[in-house]
């Protein structure tokens, strides 16, 4: 081939699209570089039109007419303005899209390896300081014409100071006046003001009040400041119930003694057990009494072999003893033998306990053990630990013989003696009572006696019957006792439209997945749960749930007296509970419950009293830094809220799981450490 010359070259085709190309790319980034320097000059729009003779779409470009102008935007833009982003979408909480919890603050003091030491205390409570004690109203708009304005309160004062630890049925003190008698302690039972007539104002804490210290270690120490008083250190102390202590003068401490049991509750235990081979605490015995109870630690040291103890006492000269026993996190209620009967069901309790528990048994022909009898389960025991049993003293033998006598006439076997305890078993059915001879006193009750109607009834002097059908006595061990659905079940007065056992069943399942979801989503199990009520039980599912969860907290199961009484099937799957109205406050100590469920309850009795007579007493009871969740029906709501926040709660109003079109919200609640 022959080579190109120069002359040639340069008039190539391929070398002139090369330099265009070129001058092209220099030309573009020149004029880039030209209109990027403060702003553009013009717009470039692009439209198109139709041809009008053929129809088609062609394309034009225009300038924009303010291609020419600038603009400052300075001048508008405030001074303080910083430029955010635009905030991400919030979701609407629900059962099963909470809003995050808060963070959780800890305080202690870390070791020279990072390690917490055992002196680590969580902080206090948040305080708001200046609530003052004075109620705020405000006037609310006229329902019509025929009605005048009425006024609802914006705000709740703080009680006196006097009231601190006021339980309104227990410290009527112008109905124990009006008494005709007291001398079977009729003045330790419920004396309720009229309806109407209840708490108006906030209990308040005691000065330099703190959260309380967590379980377990609860069970061994609280706080001075928590429960002021040193009577019982002065009293009992040399029995090892309860002394100050030494190092740390802000703190009581258990050493797990008792009157009877001065070398602690764990050897007392042993030797009960050792007893009696069927006495197996966490199997067969799961649910026990422990009467006049002092500072519940028979009942303490039983939580760890799988036992719940209503520890029971009355409101008397040792004082505050049931309010000792709740801030170490056990179970507890005030309550007296004395002309009623104890608000529990009939074959409620597989070991019912006495030590020195300062009662006479053999008194008006054994009436009190009468009501020991009806809450006794069919083959449970009876164990007391008192001085007639061991000292022979004339006087002390006597009421030995008399004990005796009584519990043989109520066909109860001596089933073990040793040392200074004795142990006797109630039978499993009714024929030692029908083979005694005619007129035997402590006589049958009638059958018409219903043995679990228990609210405001007065004491019977006759044997409740054992069911014939056995129901009651036939409780399956526990754990397996939990979800099996007991005989007990059938008893129950109420409209069913399928099998109760399908509703105890779907009852257990319905709250297993809602508290799985409260564990996932809320950290429940980070939460300080411990004393825990369940304000409308139904068949303790809720309790069960916990349960079934491995929360470390124990449940008071409450069955309204304006449904029915499901008390005998919560005490067949092992749970506790009691019988109560709430239009009357609850016989509690305030500052009592870390965690408060209302489920269905407001919707119910609203029809009976004002809302804020039970929410008022919600905050009585309740902890500061405690909680309560509210699950109840829309229309309910508003006025709950109301009423909350006159309190000084903070709450939040969140959907279901069924989502935001059904019927039913939760109001989740925290109380706060409020003062004047």
């Amino acid at each position: 081939m022959k080579p190109l010359a120069n002359a040639d070259l340069l008039k190539s085709p391929t070398l002139i699209k090369i330099s265009a190309l070129l001058l092209l790319t220099v030309a573009s980034f020149y004029l880039g570089k030209h209109w990027s320097n403060d702003s553009y000059h013009q717009l470039l729009f692009f439209s198109s039109s139709s041809s009008a003779t053929s129809g088609t779409s062609i394309p034009k470009i225009s300038i924009s007419p303010n291609s020419n102008k600038t603009f400052n935007l300075s001048a508008i833009i405030p001074s303080n303005h910083t430029t955010t982003q635009p905030p991400n979408p919030i979701p609407i909480p629900s059962e099963s899209n909470p809003p995050p919890p808060p963070p959780i603050q800890s305080f202690g003091i870390v070791d020279e390896n990072g390690a917490m030491s055992d002196d680590f205390e969580v902080g206090e409570v948040e305080n708001v300081e200046d609530w003052g004690n004075q109620t705020e109203t405000v006037e609310s708009e006229s329902d019509g014409e025929s009605k005048p304005n009425r006024f609802r309160i914006k705000k709740f004062g703080m009680c006196p100071e006097s009231m601190r630890e006021y339980i309104p049925c227990l410290d009527n003190a112008d109905a124990i006046k009006k008494l005709e008698s007291t001398e079977r302690g009729e003045k330790f039972e419920r004396h309720c003001l009229e309806k109407g007539n209840g708490l108006n104002c906030l209990v308040p804490p005691p000065r330099g009040y703190r959260q309380p210290i967590p379980w377990p270690r609860s069970r061994d120490e609280v706080w001075f400041s928590n429960v002021p008083h040193t009577r019982l250190v002065e009293d009992k102390g040399g029995q090892n119930w309860i002394s100050r202590d030494t190092k740390d003068k802000n703190k009581f401490k258990f050493p797990g003694g008792g009157t009877q049991f001065i070398h602690g509750a764990d050897q007392y235990l042993d030797q009960i057990s050792k007893m009696v081979s069927d006495i197996t605490f966490g199997k067969h015995i799961r649910v026990a009494m422990d009467v006049g109870c002092g500072v519940a630690s028979f009942g303490a040291y039983l939580l760890s072999r799988d036992v719940l103890t209503m520890s029971v006492a009355p409101k008397d000269v040792h004082e505050n003893q049931i309010q000792f026993a709740l801030e170490r996190g056990v179970p507890a209620m005030a309550a007296a033998f004395a002309t009623r009967r104890l608000l529990y069901p009939s074959q409620a309790f597989d070991l019912i306990h006495c030590s020195r528990c300062r009662i006479n048994w053999t008194r008006d022909d054994g009436i009190l053990l009468l009501e020991i009898n009806r809450m006794l389960r069919a083959g449970g025991y009876f164990a007391w630990a008192a001085q007639p049993v061991y000292k022979h003293e004339a006087a002390l033998e006597e009421q030995w013989t008399e004990m005796l006598n009584l519990t043989t006439s109520l066909c109860w076997k001596l089933v073990q003696k040793e040392g200074y305890i004795a142990i006797w078993q109630k039978p499993l059915n009714n024929t030692c009572y029908l083979s005694r001879e005619a007129g035997t006193k402590q006589p049958l009750c009638d059958e018409s006696d219903d043995p679990d109607n228990v609210w405001y009834t007065s004491l019977k002097p006759c044997i409740s019957r054992i069911p014939e059908n056995g129901y009651g006595g036939n409780v399956p061990s526990w754990p397996d006792r939990l979800h099996t659905p007991p005989d007990r079940l059938q008893t129950i007065t109420f409209d069913s439209y399928i099998a109760r056992k399908e509703l105890f069943k779907a009852e257990s399942k319905f709250w297993n997945e809602i508290i799985g979801s409260y564990i996932r989503s809320m950290k429940w199990k980070k939460m300080k749960l411990r004393n825990v009520m369940d304000m409308k039980a139904g068949f303790g599912g809720f309790a069960a749930a916990l349960n079934d969860h491995k929360l470390d907290c124990w449940v008071l199961n409450v069955v309204p007296i304006s449904g029915p009484n499901t008390l005998p099937v919560i005490y067949d799957r092992g749970l506790l509970g009691v019988m109560h109205d709430w239009c009357e406050p609850f016989d509690t100590y305030p500052r009592t419950y870390d965690f408060l469920h209302a489920s269905g309850l407001f919707s119910v009795e609203r029809k009976r009293c004002e809302m804020s007579t039970i929410l008022l007493e919600m905050d009585r009871i309740l902890r500061p830094g405690g909680r309560a969740y509210i699950r109840d029906s829309i229309d309910v709501m508003d006025e709950i809220q109301e009423i909350t926040k006159a309190m000084g709660w903070q709450t939040s109003l969140r959907d279901t799981s069924e989502g935001p079109h059904a019927s039913y919200r939760i109001l989740t609640c925290e109380k706060r450490l409020l003062k004047a």
